[in-house]
């Protein structure tokens, strides 16, 4: 039997306050980086995948994302839906109040939006198709992890320990906001009816997840110096 196309449920819903003034007047899944929104970059990276069908949460300046939501679904092989919430839920409560995207496929996407990140979805996909396990998490190398998820891996890849935050890392392998998870997984999940999956989530799953790092670019566009070091990545070639 043919494997079904994955689903990808796209967290960006968060006001993003650290990029004021600009966040005042753009989201910041649509704020540019390189002269695209960054939601852009996402939407480009899904269809890569094959991912036909995608669910994307919307709070702040919501009407913004819902014109974007209408331009991505006029021209992209995606069909975007909107999820709103008139109060943040929290990533795992995203998880909850979509429970349904689970159904009648096999593997979902969980991705945070406000990351500039060249993966490979399709690749990160069968990684996680191969081994067995129903979670896989993009990892990368942090420049800073105390202020990180950090990782440790054994030497099949499992994640043998995740640790929010941590005041003494074990590694510099960090969380990237990227994740793959079967149906049942993400049923399971949206379950829990929890807050965050970082806190609240992640650690539950431990021994069951496997890591997948990512070498290539990953940054978090938190701030206006992340931003600004992004547009001059993107410059210079370094974000491919």
């Amino acid at each position: 039997m043919a494997t079904r196309a994955p689903r990808a449920l796209i967290l960006a819903g968060g006001l993003g306050t650290r990029l004021r003034p600009l966040t005042d007047t753009v989201p910041k899944c649509l704020v540019p980086i390189g002269g695209r929104p960054l939601l852009d970059y996402w939407i480009d990276s899904l269809a890569r995948a094959g991912v036909e069908r995608a669910r994307i949460n919307t709070h702040y300046l919501a009407e913004t994302v819902r014109a974007k939501i209408a331009e991505i679904n006029s021209r992209s092989a995606i069909a975007l839906e909107e999820t709103y919430e008139p109060e943040l839920l929290g990533s795992a409560g995203t998880v909850h109040a979509n429970r349904d995207l689970a159904d009648d496929t096999e593997d979902l996407l969980i991705i945070y939006a406000d990351n500039l990140s060249d993966v490979d979805l399709a690749q990160f996909t069968a990684f996680h198709r191969g081994h067995g396990a129903p979670f896989s998490m993009l990892l990368f190398h942090a420049p800073n992890p105390r202020a990180c998820g950090i990782a440790t891996l054994d030497a099949d890849a499992t994640i043998t320990e995740f640790v929010e935050k941590p005041d003494a890392p074990a590694s510099d392998l960090a969380n990237a906001g990227v994740y793959v998870v079967t149906a049942d997984v993400f049923r399971e999940i949206a379950d829990l009816n929890t807050f965050d999956l970082g806190f609240d989530v992640l650690p539950k799953f431990v021994g069951r997840m496997k890591g997948f790092v990512h070498d290539g670019y990953h940054r978090d566009i938190g701030n206006a110096e992340a931003l600004a070091q992004a547009e001059t990545d993107v410059a210079n070639g370094l974000f491919k």
